[in-house]
């Protein structure tokens, strides 16, 4: 794995790594300042209807396989995490079919998170992430160490580009998608992703989350 991994991180020029940041802190910066007085108010909200905590921390897998805590608003039950395996047994989804699991009308998910996930306004914390480089604006989303242990050799490639905030596949249909087609879409994304591709998928963004098609 970690050859493969040479071989494309040698595939992608340093000018292009470094444009790709600068454009990372430059626009992640801008948003955030915008979103900021919006975060406070959901914060507040959240910590009013739903308690402590506003935020959820989670270790996801990174770039050549790092560890990191993504941010996000809490949209679920406290106890969510120890629900998951549970809830993959009763819906059929096994490790082979999908490593990822994703459920439509997940009952750990409370009336508020719904919203916040309709609107995409749970991922809002990730821009400290994105600012902090441990994620990017634009990349395959970043999986649990769980689900990464569920990985085709062939799935590993996503983590040869910084994971981010949002990627191919969430402005192609999100979880509308299966396993298989938001994997290609990462790692075509993975190999042949450029500076135009980040503005075309940043832009199409807007789209996907004005429609709010394939939101869970």
């Amino acid at each position: 794995m970690a050859h493969r991994m040479q071989i494309h991180v040698q595939g992608k020029s340093h000018r292009s790594r470094v444009v790709k940041r600068l454009l990372d802190l430059l626009i992640g910066s801008v948003l955030l300042i915008v979103a900021l007085p919006l975060m406070g108010l959901i914060a507040i909200i959240i910590h009013l209807r739903l308690g402590r905590p506003v935020l959820f921390r989670q270790q996801r897998v990174g770039l050549y396989d790092s560890r990191f805590t993504m941010l996000k608003f809490r949209t679920m039950q406290p106890e969510a995490d120890s629900m998951r395996d549970s809830l993959r047994t009763l819906t059929g989804v096994t490790a082979q079919s999908s490593p990822v699991f994703k459920m439509e009308n997940d009952p750990r998910v409370t009336s508020l998170g719904r919203l916040l996930r309709r609107w995409s306004l749970d991922e809002l914390p990730q821009l400290f992430n994105v600012l902090g480089g441990s994620m990017s604006l634009v990349g395959p989303r970043p999986h649990t160490v769980d689900d990464v242990a569920g990985y085709s050799q062939e799935a590993f490639e996503r983590l040869t580009v910084p994971p981010g905030l949002t990627g191919s596949w969430q402005v192609a249909g999100r979880c509308n998608l299966d396993w298989d087609t938001s994997l290609q879409l990462d790692l075509d994304y993975a190999r042949h992703g450029s500076l135009g591709t980040d503005l075309r998928i940043l832009r199409r963004t807007i789209t996907a989350v004005i429609s709010g098609d394939g939101a869970i």
